[in-house]
């Protein structure tokens, strides 16, 4: 036995500003919320964007001859700390999976640098090693491949270890747990890949009331993630860590659902309605197991609950969801009660039918 709570408004998805849309930037629109609600998901979404998200970082590395980071290099511009500084802005991207086995683990990326006379005499003097040059072709995706590490004024073989690891937040050197080899230099670390997250809560409307939230979340990220993939993991670790407080649940809730809410306009309504099923753009699949079902048009769809559509022959999750997302976008949903417009699953067929032929006549 389940405790019946009143119907909470919630937004039926999530809206993307694509005139703001940027490369690293994004504005997401979701309404509505309960009162409330905008300050209470914005706030916690916020904070985990910004301290739980993961991303690649450079946490050492060894340059041959270079024993300590306080020194000078022979033949490079840069001295070791500001070749460090440099190292720290890099920016790479990979996304580890389930299927990859130690794809956590922190990988070594080497490379032997060799910058001869003529490759000086080109760049009038000197040559700038970048970030694609130390990286190359490995396990990551370089973001910022043309950011400057050091510059080279001589000919020099130098071999360079990279070693990325994957974390979260910002980790001093002194908190890397690595074992060092000789001469490598362990740095700073900077994983979190969203730079800025705002929100701001706004009146919307539902029905005559105006005091409804509108939540807009607009993220900023550094390439190496998307902020659509942001929201998405942010979104993720929260319902984790409330799944762990699910454990003290005495009594189970059910919520009302309330009344769909439609265009009460019952022209608009039947307009969607009569909609026969070849005229919206469902995959051929989907067409032919409705048309197998006798289902020729939206009213008889939308009366039909969703366990029974499952039943149909060759009507899967797949289809349903494709059917269910349409129909969202439509204002409409499965297993809806039209009794108030005088439609049930017994007469749908009747009742469409007397008002295309009525719609007929008023146009004749």
């Amino acid at each position: 036995m389940a405790v019946k709570y009143g119907k909470f408004e919630l937004p039926s998805k999530i809206k993307i500003d694509e005139a703001s849309r940027k490369l690293n930037f994004t504005r997401f629109i979701a309404e509505a919320f309960e009162r409330g609600f905008g300050h209470t998901v914005g706030n916690a979404l916020r904070r985990i964007m910004l301290s739980s998200l993961e991303a690649p970082a450079i946490v050492s590395v060894r340059i041959e001859g270079v024993p300590h980071e306080y020194m000078a290099i022979d033949g490079i511009i840069e001295d070791m700390t500001h070749i460090v500084l440099n190292l720290k802005n890099a920016l790479l991207r990979k996304l580890p999976t389930d299927d990859e086995i130690g794809s956590r683990e922190a990988k070594q990326v080497s490379r032997v640098l060799e910058i001869t006379q003529d490759m000086l005499d080109k760049n009038q003097g000197h040559y700038v090693v970048t970030l694609k040059d130390l990286v190359g072709l490995s396990d990551f995706d370089v973001v910022n491949p043309d950011l400057a590490i050091f510059t080279v004024t001589k000919p020099t073989t130098r071999k360079v270890d990279l070693k990325v690891a994957i974390g979260r937040g910002y980790v001093p050197s002194e908190r890397h747990a690595y074992d060092k080899v000789v001469d490598e230099i362990i740095i700073d670390s900077a994983f979190s890949p969203v730079r800025l997250v705002n929100y701001f809560v706004e009146n919307t409307r539902v029905g005559q009331d105006t005091d409804f939230d509108r939540l807009i979340l607009e993220v900023t990220t550094d390439g190496r993630i998307t902020p659509e993939e942001a929201l998405t993991f942010a979104t993720q670790i929260g319902i984790h860590h409330l799944e762990v407080f699910d454990q003290l649940k005495l009594m189970s809730l059910s919520f009302d659902q309330g009344e769909i809410e439609l265009n009460t306009d019952r022209d608009a309504l039947m307009a969607k309605l009569a909609l026969k099923i070849n005229e919206i753009e469902l995959s051929v699949r989907s067409t032919n197991c409705l048309a197998g079902a006798n289902i020729d048009t939206i009213a008889e769809l939308v009366v039909m609950p969703e366990s029974e559509m499952l039943k149909f022959r060759n009507f899967g999750k797949k289809s349903l969801n494709e059917i269910k997302s349409k129909l969202e976008e439509m204002g409409l949903s499965l297993g809806m009660d039209l009794a108030k417009f005088g439609i049930t699953r017994d007469n749908v067929k009747q009742v469409i039918h007397d008002y295309l032929m009525e719609k007929a006549g008023n146009q004749v």
